[in-house]
């Protein structure tokens, strides 16, 4: 008799993969789905236990269904990876400066040297030689 291919295992590995990938792109930009991020962990669980039935179906009956070795290692790893990113997302996240420490409305600033647009450097006692103020733009970036 031939053995059939363990599609489950395989679908919840793709399902716990999805979940990962897609966070950033997608749940990160709502709220609703970045502070807490239930809709990722929902398709954590859906993956698990897809991956849980399959490895119990090439446990319970081996003669025809594949997938003792690969849904063992398939299931390690999704574990794995699940724990990182409940890691990043309940500890490393929160592990931003605290906003006490950072100037307020009409606070003067310390000094400083950046780069301008060409890479020289100037300095704000060189800014404010001429003028009275100076305007500072923070860009958040990319992420």
């Amino acid at each position: 008799m031939k053995r059939r291919r363990n599609i489950l295992i395989w679908a919840g590995f793709a399902v716990v993969l999805i979940a990962l990938v897609s966070y950033i792109p997608v749940f990160a930009l709502f709220p609703a789905t970045r502070d807490v991020p239930w809709a990722t962990y929902l398709l954590f669980l859906i993956g698990s236990a897809l991956i849980a039935a399959g490895v119990r179906r090439a446990f319970r009956d081996p003669e025809r269904n594949r997938g003792k070795i690969s849904g063992s290692i398939l299931a390690a790893l999704s574990a794995l990876l699940i724990a990182l990113f409940v890691a990043s997302v309940t500890y490393y996240s929160k592990q931003i400066p605290s906003a006490e420490a950072a100037l307020g409305v009409s606070q003067k600033a310390p000094p400083f040297v950046l780069a301008d647009i060409a890479g020289n450097e100037i300095s704000s006692s060189d800014l404010l030689r001429n003028h009275r103020g100076l305007v500072l733009v923070f860009y958040r970036g990319y992420w």
